[in-house]
């Protein structure tokens, strides 16, 4: 059965979706992007900062369904440089090791919400 998933300690929805959503014992989150929770201010200093931010936005989904990294199974992650795809990948990267890393797929896009420049969205069983 579907059950909706939110937090305060991850950026509100601003659009007609959900953060996660849980079906049974797997987790569906929308796409995070480095919005920080505590100031509704967009975290934009640098590609690895909004990354982080985005990292801290999926934790918090994570946690609010009783879950951790550990749970990820899949990943999407879209930037709008991939130039920026080594910087993104450390931060992203400190998150998992090579035992729990996710199947994952990595896209160049056009544009993201907000004009943000990565935006990564998670699938976790438990």
């Amino acid at each position: 059965m579907k059950k909706v998933i939110t937090t305060k300690n991850a950026p509100a929805p601003i659009g007609p979706y959900n953060q996660a959503i849980l079906n049974g014992n797997t987790l569906y989150t929308s796409g995070q992007i480095a919005i920080n929770p505590d100031t509704n201010e967009l975290v934009l200093d640098n590609i690895k900062s909004e990354t982080k931010q985005v990292m801290q936005n999926l934790q918090a989904v994570l946690k609010a369904a009783n879950m951790t990294f550990e749970h990820v199974i899949k990943s999407t992650i879209f930037i709008s440089n991939m130039g920026d795809f080594s910087l993104i990948n450390e931060v992203y990267g400190s998150y998992f090791n090579d035992e729990n890393a996710p199947a994952r797929e990595t896209v160049q896009v056009a544009r993201l919400p907000k004009n943000v420049n990565v935006e990564i969205s998670i699938i976790a069983v438990n």
